[in-house]
């Protein structure tokens, strides 16, 4: 009976990692009669590193919202784990599928009380705020716990992205939307950014990226595949 038991957990442990997290099907989206993308099908899978490539004014920064649940479409569905948006809870949808852009929003005070506030909100309160996550993070880009009492305001463009993916990333989601992430940021910078991003799929359960970014070079390295949008 513990074989079998074994054989099953083994079995669903595979359909997870077959199943696909977040899946688009046929959307589409119009904007003053014109479509900006149609039609559009792709799978999301457990460990998927994904790009998203196209020129400007494809919509690639559009689709990512869409896939967030923060722009509507036209046409077709957007599920995620075989579910239509439609009929989740979007509090708890966007816990899990989180969208980050290249221009971060801090509030005034400390790293860490940026860090903290976020479990204030409703859907985060059974969560905790994980302090030696954070440092591990902050260790694996030689940065030690002094970083979290730095004032948000002397930031730089690189540390403010940094602290905004250290947000999103305590939070333990499922999936990354990372909408040019470092545009403007200088190389080191980027690789940091880089570094936080894989280190946090790379850890226990399976989790899933998508990226857009002007940077061919960069989009090599992040991504395993692509997905590639024509100029509507």
């Amino acid at each position: 009976m513990g074989q079998n038991t074994l054989e099953n957990t083994r079995s669903v442990d595979l359909e997870t990692q077959l199943s696909p997290i977040l899946s688009a099907t046929q959307i589409g989206r119009n904007f003053q009669d014109r479509w900006i993308w149609q039609d559009l099908s792709f799978d999301l899978f457990p460990c998927d590193r994904l790009a998203i490539v196209g020129p400007s004014g494809a919509g690639k920064s559009l689709l990512l919202k869409a896939l967030a649940g923060l722009e509507p479409i036209q046409s077709g569905q957007i599920s995620f784990q075989g579910k239509p948006l439609s009929h989740l809870k979007m509090p708890q949808f966007r816990s899990r599928v989180i969208y980050l852009h290249q221009q971060p929003a801090l509030l005034e005070g400390t790293v860490e009380s940026n860090l903290k506030r976020i479990y204030q909100f409703t859907i985060h309160r059974h969560k905790t705020y994980h302090q030696p996550k954070i440092l591990e993070y902050l260790a694996s880009l030689d940065r030690s716990a002094k970083f979290l009492q730095r004032a948000t305001e002397e930031l730089s463009g690189g540390e403010r992205q940094i602290v905004t993916c250290l947000r999103a990333l305590q939070l333990s989601p499922q999936v990354l939307l990372l909408d040019e992430p470092t545009a403007s940021l200088d190389s080191t910078a980027t690789e940091q950014i880089e570094t936080l991003i894989a280190q946090w799929q790379q850890a226990d359960a399976p989790k899933a990226c998508i990226w857009t970014s002007h940077d061919p070079g960069q989009l090599a390295r992040v991504s395993n595949r692509q997905i590639h949008l024509e100029h509507p």
